[in-house]
């Protein structure tokens, strides 16, 4: 989740809202619009552990831009034009903007915003619209949570999980120190951790939390405490092969690599990560992906530029095949299996059509470098190898 740091000014929010309706000069130039609203719902928080960590003014709205002119290239050969309008929320304007919206037709919203904010738009759009979940991992919004007019663009912390959890155990790094955050969302990834360790046959050798006391962590003699207490903390753990950190609210496991007790790779919310994207991803075609971003925004790419740009580049390939524009036919073709999106990572991407999950390959990405990409060759699933990922079919507890 994207956190700005609390400060007496105004706060910074968005959230991003698409709509898809023919333009008032349809009749006369025979082209349809597909207007975007794009809002970002960001939550104030504490200061990050490391100024690197500081979101860009433009996180995801730079996404955006470009997932808008992608689609705009692609329609112009088709009579399709796209426009997006960018809007900053905070919390608490959410519902009224969405109303606001929603009385203007808008159609489609993708959403950047905690697992409660998703929640609240599927629930305030109803069946007047869709939405997308570009940013929440949270499982319960696939399970008992899901809606009906709710669909994942983000992966949720089952599949991240299960991402890495394939590759330390192809790696015969099979014994785990869990640690996780004192918080709700920490206590939750944990749980998905010790889900993937009994799925693939790792095992939970030691397991801690670690306590957010709130103290300054940006202090000068902030990291001369933690170098005197994460080894202290990390002693005495069981022996193990890796140190697997659940740590949501960014509160610890920058703090675990080269200080643990015993000399072992840390992976999870440090070290070895599970991500949709990472800037040194550059294999099929992403690359010229990164490039393009780049020349655009100035910066590099983060996971919620790509996860937007993902969720607009869907209705733009729902667009191209539906054409005229109608939202109960983009509808129903994003949710049919006819629906795939190329997104450079090396294959098709289609949605499950028991928790509108985006199926999707996980990068397992260090500070330089992309490790490995999961799903691993060696793990096999009867319909699509991506399912190996995630809560299956037959595991899923979403009744819509």
């Amino acid at each position: 989740m994207l956190r700005f740091p609390k400060s007496p000014g105004p706060l910074l929010a968005a959230s991003f809202v698409l709509m898809a309706a023919p333009s008032v000069s349809q009749a006369q130039s025979d082209s349809v619009l597909y207007r975007a609203a794009v809002l970002r719902i960001d939550a104030p928080g504490p200061m990050p552990i490391s100024r690197l960590s500081l979101p860009a003014e433009d996180a995801g709205f730079a996404g955006a831009t470009l997932g808008t002119a992608d689609n705009a290239t692609t329609g112009a050969f088709m009579k399709q034009s796209f426009e997006t309008e960018t809007k900053a929320l905070a919390p608490e304007a959410l519902a009224p903007e969405m109303e606001r919206l929603l009385g203007e037709g808008v159609q489609w919203f993708v959403i950047l915003g905690d697992s409660a904010a998703v929640a609240q738009a599927a629930d305030l759009a109803g069946d007047r619209a869709v939405i997308f979940n570009a940013l929440s991992t949270d499982d319960a919004l696939r399970a008992e949570g899901c809606r009906a007019n709710l669909l994942h663009i983000a992966p949720s912390d089952a599949m991240l999980s299960d991402a890495l959890a394939q590759y330390l155990v192809w790696k015969r790094w099979s014994d785990w120190f869990l640690i996780e955050g004192s918080h709700p969302q920490d206590r939750a990834l944990g749980a998905a951790y010790r889900r993937a360790a009994e799925k693939f046959g790792a095992r939970l050798t030691a397991e801690k939390v670690f306590e957010d006391t709130g103290g300054a962590r940006r202090t000068d003699s902030g990291h001369v405490q933690v170098q005197a207490q994460m080894p202290v903390f990390t002693q005495g753990a069981a022996n193990h092969h890796v140190v697997v950190a659940a740590d949501h609210s960014g509160v610890f496991a920058d703090w675990l690599p080269y200080h643990t007790w015993d000399a072992r790779p840390v992976a999870g919310s440090a070290g070895l990560r599970p991500v949709t994207w990472h800037p040194a991803h550059e294999a099929w075609g992403a690359m010229q992906w990164q490039s393009r971003f780049e020349k655009l925004s100035g910066r590099q790419a983060t996971e919620a530029d790509f996860q937007v740009w993902t969720a607009l580049r869907v209705i733009g390939e729902a667009a191209t095949r539906t054409k005229g524009g109608d939202f109960a036919a983009l509808r129903d073709h994003i949710l049919s299996p006819e629906f795939s999106l190329a997104a450079f990572k090396g294959q098709k991407l289609t949605f499950r059509d028991w928790d509108g999950q985006l199926r999707q390959p996980i990068l397992l990405a260090s500070d330089r470098v992309i490790s490995s990409v999961s799903p691993q060759e060696e793990f096999l699933h009867q319909t699509s190898q991506l399912d190996t990922l995630g809560i299956d079919r037959q595991e899923s507890s979403c009744k819509k």
